[in-house]
């Protein structure tokens, strides 16, 4: 059955299974996701599509003398006559569980979203009108340049749509789009890598990226090998995101109020207030940011460290986790909040560090005596969360820059580093401007991030990788 069948549109759906809920409390989230993908490989596109998708998530709380219990049901492709089982299935969980440690009443009090009963948005493949052109002209340059480039282009449109029991209304539309590009020498013994996070594919450039990695296939024709060891290294934007990244997932409140992650204060509560890096660094989540919008209120499917289905609809406002280097704000629920005294700080759907010089990456490898120029990391892994020590690989690019220039590119490198002590030692951040992690592109993209310059990285053993 269509989306757009009379009586199955998002909000009709919500609506219906709003009342067809029996619970003392119901939350309904209606999911509608539209994809458009590009790939390729040898300057060549190989494939392309387009996918629509619908889910319904249905949270059903239950009152009982020991408390409130809530159970959740997802389901994919829901129809109207799928609406009263699923209904079901998640008052049946509820009934089965026991009390929710994080039940709160449900959210009430918001203004309905004016676009509430609206049709969902839709991508196609028309959001790559301009790019394929010139993609196809980055693969002719590629082509007589002696390079060949490999990667994939996807734009998906989530228009969300969430009910409750308690009267709230609220859409959300989220674009997120991103772009990964690869080029190799024929012999596949170099390798470089660029990304870009975009809303709409109308702010890339596939001929600048392509130059870019034309400059860094140059560099790797010189090959240098180091040792494992500690070196001044230029984390490019898109590694500090993906370092940062893990750093505010491992900003839970109530862990670090119970002495188990690197915000606990030794002897007891937590390191808010104190200072985390002498650059004057902020380090925040705002849901209006520009080119990073994301969603103003709660938005989650389950409950966790950092999220609660009784959250659901509580509006996000911006937030500062550190400010000129302070740490300001862990993340919290509403429960988690009143465990800890903390203020409420639901964990935003984007990330920003700000607070550095003007200066480009490339004028920071202009000031650089000698260092090592990074371009990302891969498989990163926690090690110890009380210091929040994480692992992980260096990948597509590690160069030696002497004297202000790059004299070639050094063998991949195994580090162990913590992204707080990182920002406690950096000694210089570039220009904050707009980046994609690598790591964890798939989950988390919106992020503006500037270089950082640490004096003594820990490269902790040599890798064989490209």
């Amino acid at each position: 059955m269509s989306p757009r069948t009379p009586g199955t549109k998002p909000y009709e759906i919500v609506e219906r299974a709003l009342q067809l809920s029996r619970a003392d409390g119901c939350v309904v989230i209606a999911d509608e996701t539209s994809t458009a993908n590009l790939r390729w490989a040898g300057n060549a596109l190989t494939t392309n599509g387009v996918t629509r998708g619908r889910t319904l998530t249905v949270i059903a709380t239950v009152d009982g003398k020991e408390g409130t219990a809530s159970g959740v049901v997802s389901r994919s492709a829901v129809t109207a006559d799928d609406l009263e089982p699923l209904v079901r299935a998640a008052e049946e969980a509820a009934a089965k569980a026991g009390p929710a440690e994080d039940a709160q009443p449900l959210v009430d009090g918001v203004p309905h979203s004016p676009g509430f009963t609206d049709a969902p948005a839709e991508t196609s493949s028309a959001v790559f009108a301009d790019f394929a052109p010139a993609l196809g002209e980055a693969f002719a340059r590629a082509r007589s340049g002696g390079r060949e480039l490999y990667g994939f282009a996807n734009h998906e449109l989530t228009s969300s749509y969430l009910g409750t029991s308690t009267g709230l209304r609220l859409r959300h539309d989220q674009p997120n789009g991103t772009l990964e590009l690869n080029a190799k020498s024929p012999d596949r013994t170099r390798s470089a890598w660029a990304g870009q996070s975009t809303r709409d594919f109308k702010d890339v450039d596939p001929a600048a990226m392509d130059a870019d990695l034309a400059t860094r296939l140059g560099w790797a024709e010189r090959r240098i090998d180091l040792p494992a060891g500690r070196y001044e290294t230029l984390l490019p934007p898109t590694a500090v995101a993906d370092l940062l990244i893990y750093q505010l997932w491992s900003a839970g409140a109530r862990d670090a109020a119970e002495g188990r992650t690197v915000f606990s204060k030794p002897g007891g509560g937590t390191r808010v207030g104190e200072r985390l890096s002498e650059l004057p660094l902020t380090l925040r989540s705002d849901p209006h940011a520009p080119g990073l919008e994301c969603a103003p209120f709660v938005l989650t499917h389950s409950s966790g460290d950092d999220a609660s289905v009784f959250d659901n609809g509580l509006p996000v406002s911006a937030t500062e986790w550190i400010a000129r280097g302070e740490l300001k704000h862990l993340t919290t629920t509403r429960h988690s909040a009143a465990l800890t005294g903390l203020p409420v700080a639901p964990a935003g759907d984007n990330l920003i560090l700000d607070g550095g010089s003007r200066k480009s990456l490339e004028e920071m490898v202009a000031a650089t005596e000698r260092g090592l120029l990074l371009t990302c990391l891969w498989y990163i892994r926690e090690v110890d969360p009380a210091t929040l020590l994480l692992t992980g690989l260096t990948r597509d690019g590690v160069y030696l820059v002497e004297n202000g220039e790059v004299v070639g590119a050094a063998n991949n490198f195994r580090f162990n580093e913590s992204p707080v002590d990182l920002l406690a030692r950096a000694t210089e951040a570039g220009r904050t401007e707009k980046t994609l992690p690598r790591e964890w592109g798939d989950w988390f993209t919106r992020a503006a991030m500037p270089a950082l310059r640490v004096p003594d990285f820990n490269m902790s053993s040599v890798s064989q990788g490209v």
